[in-house]
């Protein structure tokens, strides 16, 4: 349903809060501001939450109760195509109230809004153009799996060609009239009725449509007496529409395929016992066993036993990666080699499979600006050609003795060329299939405008922990005072005290020594354990006394010298947090503590570099480990000890002067991430808002899908220019081959549906991009 709110008053720094609020909400399926305020379309259920997240952030919105409306989606199985798009726009553009259309034509889907008790009317019109609407019930993903491909009577075609062609051979010999117009009909009603019935139903509705021009064409060249042809014609187009069905069933194809990715059972621990059930029955907080080979049917936490998960399918990573109890699996990713228990976060409807397949569909819907162009193009093509078709046909006979039947076959011939589908769907497809590629290699894009706006962008801003950097502290240096004392010895001393607290600077000494073989029970007992505030922790070891923490700490001792605040200087000029052991008498180690930088960070912006992009990087850590970590990662440009707001502010700069993306790892980033003409979440995967908060979702931390959505929306752009020059190239050369008088209606059917079939197959392309 969709629910107006009032916002007057409302400033822009609350816009920010109320947008990020609406991000982490679940239920909420889209949010824009509208003449009447803001609009939030969600679900029932999600209202009281929405209510009750303004009140706890403050925001005082009253909800117009006059503008709510409802929401539903259609399932039309005959809207497959701009031309069924643009007569249900017009027949329900007149109804009161009725709004917020939403074609998806991949899925033949019509998402509508309206006022609460008015679906009944919408269907009604709907059905009367001759279409068959369904209200989908439930979860789309799952009504949209039970859809067939369209069955196609291949004998009807055949046969009707041969007896088009018996109608042409007739004439040829000099038979029987009445045999040759005979056979045309016979022809034409094997496979056109439906054409005309739509052809009727579109010149009713004052829309001159692809049926209507070639209704009139046809019955047109059945008055002058070109029968063979008008049943040539008639059937070569239907045999084009057919095929050309089959290559929009592949492109649909290539979407639905991501609904097979989950397993329709699931092996579920009840009572001691692994039962196996349906995959939709499978609730939160079940535990599910998953053996070798086995796609996890929902996503949920490892609870039990360790394992690799090739995550590939929803992520993109060619590496299986390593699970163990506590991490996070995701529906659709396959166990390779051990058993584990998992206990379910989620429901099959839910599942990251479910969210990515939502997220794709609703990016259908969102028309990228070389379709809104083309689109408004064709509104102004189609009745100037019709127009030029009708002069064509009039003018020459009526004021330059011209030779009436000739010009009337030219008017006629003009008229099947003048179809602009060829034009219109050359744009979905190519972006559908752009789409899929991207999340067939872990990118999930929210709209066809952000696909195609990549190739624009001239800067790239990114946050710096989490983004370029692990966002987690690590040990980088450690160093003995005494070259000669025993490493390990000093070592397992200071993990002894970071054990024993939960700082992440601690942790990360921790970890390091965990890593060189001291865990947590080899290391000696602490006595009179305590920590320091902004200081550090103290703890006694065999009777002596010890300290783990920063500098100031040492004052407690008398211990800091120019020595100790020259080394300090020095790990801090590195990047690093400094960390200090020392006893009561003296300093013994020094540790570098900094969050460590990804893998993949300088590939990625290597990369970007070579596309000739700017690479910011804006963090809130003090300028030296800012740049100390920009030099590494080899950003152009650091901003360091930045505040949220003061990221967006910088971003909007940035934006007044060239295109700009901004890369984030959640919610936090919510500000500069709205700012940006795209804003990039990183990890997707494993962040509940992240789908819904960003433009674009790397489903895994790897950055280098970045210079890849860039690479892809630059092929998408060519191909989309590529199919706007076949389409208008090709009618172009047949107009003027018809007005010479070399064009035949044949020629004009395959400068028509022939033109679809390539701009669909060129656009089907990107479904096997590589990179």
């Amino acid at each position: 349903m969709d629910t107006d709110w009032d916002v007057s008053g409302v400033t822009p720094d609350q816009y920010r809060l109320l947008f990020s609020v609406l991000g982490g909400l679940a239920g909420v399926k889209d949010v824009g501001l509208n003449p009447d305020g803001l609009r939030i379309i969600h679900t029932p259920e999600a209202l009281p939450s929405i209510e009750k997240a303004f009140q706890a952030n403050g925001l005082k919105l009253k909800r117009n109760v006059d503008q709510t409306k409802e929401t539903s989606q259609i399932h039309i199985a005959q809207m497959d195509c701009p031309t069924e798009e643009g007569l249900i726009r017009q027949k329900l553009g007149k109804m009161k109230g009725v709004g917020g259309l939403q074609f998806n034509l991949m899925n033949r889907v019509l998402t509508v809004s309206y006022p609460p008790g008015t679906l009944p009317e919408i269907l009604a019109a709907i059905r009367s153009l001759d279409y068959t609407p369904e209200v989908i019930d439930g979860k789309k993903t799952q009504a949209l799996s039970e859809f067939k491909p369209t069955q196609i009577p291949w004998w009807r075609y055949i046969l009707a060609i041969v007896v088009a062609a018996g109608s042409e051979v007739s004439e040829l010999l000099g038979a029987n009239e009445y045999l040759t117009l005979a056979l045309a009909i016979i022809a034409i009603v094997m496979v056109g009725l439906g054409t005309y019935k739509k052809g009727i139903i579109a010149i009713r509705n004052f829309n001159f449509n692809m049926n209507a021009l070639m209704s009139v064409a046809v019955t047109g060249a059945l008055i002058i007496g070109s029968w063979p042809e008008a049943a040539m014609v008639m059937v070569l187009f239907e045999l084009s529409e057919a095929i050309e069905q089959l290559s929009l069933d592949k492109a649909r194809g290539a979407i639905r395929s991501l609904l097979s990715l989950a397993p329709q059972t699931a092996n579920v621990l009840k009572n001691g016992k692994v039962v196996e059930i349906p995959a939709n029955e499978v609730k939160v907080g079940d535990e599910l066993r998953v053996m070798p080979g086995e796609r996890l049917a929902v996503d949920g936490v490892v609870v039990k036993g360790s394992t690799s998960i090739d995550q590939s399918p929803i992520t993109g990573e060619s590496m299986p990666v390593e699970k163990n109890p506590g991490d996070q699996v995701f529906a659709g990713t396959i166990n390779k080699n051990g058993e584990i228990l998992y206990r379910a976060e989620s429901s099959v409807a839910d599942s990251m499979p479910s969210r990515i397949i939502s997220a794709i569909e609703s990016a259908q819907s969102s028309r990228a600006p070389t379709q809104r162009f083309v689109d408004k193009f064709a509104k102004i093509y189609t009745p100037t050609v019709f127009v030029i078709a009708l002069f064509c046909a009039i003018v020459p006979p009526l004021f330059f003795q011209q030779d009436w039947l000739e010009w009337i076959y030219k008017g006629l011939t003009l008229l099947v060329i003048a179809c602009p589908c060829a034009l219109v769907i050359s744009t979905p497809v190519t972006i559908v299939s752009g789409l899929a590629a991207a999340a067939r290699r872990g990118i999930l894009i929210k709209g066809g405008v952000y696909l195609e706006k990549g190739r624009t962008l001239k800067s790239v801003a990114f946050d710096k922990t989490g983004t370029l950097t692990k966002g987690k502290p690590s040990v980088l240096v450690y160093e003995t005072v005494d070259l000669n004392a025993d490493s390990a010895a000093i070592l397992k001393l200071a993990a002894a005290l970071a054990y024993r607290n939960d700082h992440p600077v601690s942790k990360a000494v921790a970890e390091l020594a965990a890593s060189k073989a001291i865990p947590r029970e080899d290391v000696s007992e602490v006595h009179g354990f305590f920590a320091v505030p902004g200081q550090g922790v103290v703890g006694e070891i065999d009777g002596t006394e010890y300290y783990l923490g920063n500098i100031k700490g040492l004052d407690r001792y008398l211990l800091q010298s120019q020595m100790v605040r020259d080394k300090v200087s020095v790990l801090a000029n590195n990047g690093c947090s400094p960390l200090i052991l020392a006893s009561s008498k003296k300093v013994l180690a020094y540790f570098g503590v900094a969050d460590s930088i990804k893998e993949t960070s300088p590939e990625a912006l290597k990369s970007l570099k070579e596309l000739g992009i700017k690479t910011i990087m804006l963090t809130g850590d003090n300028d030296k480990a800012a740049k100390a970590v920009g030099s590494k990662v080899g950003v152009d440009r650091v901003n360091g000890n930045l505040l949220p707001e003061e990221k967006q502010q910088l971003v909007q700069q940035i934006a007044k002067k060239e295109p700009v993306g901004m890369v984030g790892d959640g919610i936090n980033d919510a500000p500069a991430l709205a700012r940006a003409d795209i804003g990039f979440a990183m990890g997707a995967a494993g962040t509940d808002t992240a789908i819904e908060t960003a433009d674009v979702a790397l489903m895994d931390d790897d950055l280098r899908k970045l210079p890849e959505f860039i690479r892809l929306s630059k092929r998408t752009y060519a191909l989309l220019m590529q199919n706007i020059a076949i389409a208008l190239g090709i009618k172009f050369v047949f107009f003027i081959l018809t007005l010479v008088g070399i064009g035949t209606m044949w020629m004009a059917v395959f400068a028509d549906t022939g033109t679809c079939l390539i701009v669909v197959a060129n656009g089907m392309r990107m479904l096997r991009w590589r990179g």
